[in-house]
């Protein structure tokens, strides 16, 4: 059994996985870029919602839970208006929280398959 690692000892893309987790996000995965040439960022986190809203609610508890615990500001947001693919861009970790029909039209995780890849299963 894994020891859980206690609140304030999370990583950043920890965090992020954490608090889309709360907000009930879908199919979250992990693609680390860091052994890629002219990768943009270290890693791009990748989840779903079922609505405009609950894309919302996961991207502010990511926002505000980075700020938070790890007293980390946002580089850029973008997406909260219509909420189909909300980026959130924290320099070294790029979260993308999509609608689900979004997701599966764009399909980030097939462009950067060369990536090394987590999924994380959903929790009950």
């Amino acid at each position: 059994m894994r020891k859980k690692k206690a609140a304030n000892t999370l990583t950043l893309e920890e965090r992020i996985i954490e608090s889309i987790r709360e907000k009930k996000g879908r199919n979250i995965v992990n693609i680390n870029l860091t052994k890629l040439n002219n990768s943009i960022c270290e890693y791009f986190i990748i989840s779903h919602g079922e609505s405009d809203t609950q894309v919302r609610a996961i991207a502010r508890n990511i926002e505000d839970k980075v700020k938070k615990h790890l007293k980390q500001n946002i580089y850029h947001a973008e997406g909260y208006q219509n909420a189909q693919w909300i980026l959130l861009d924290f320099n070294t970790v790029v979260a993308h929280i999509f609608q689900e029909k979004t997701r599966n039209y764009y399909k980030l995780e097939e462009l950067w398959a060369d990536g090394e890849t987590t999924i994380y299963p959903e929790e009950m």
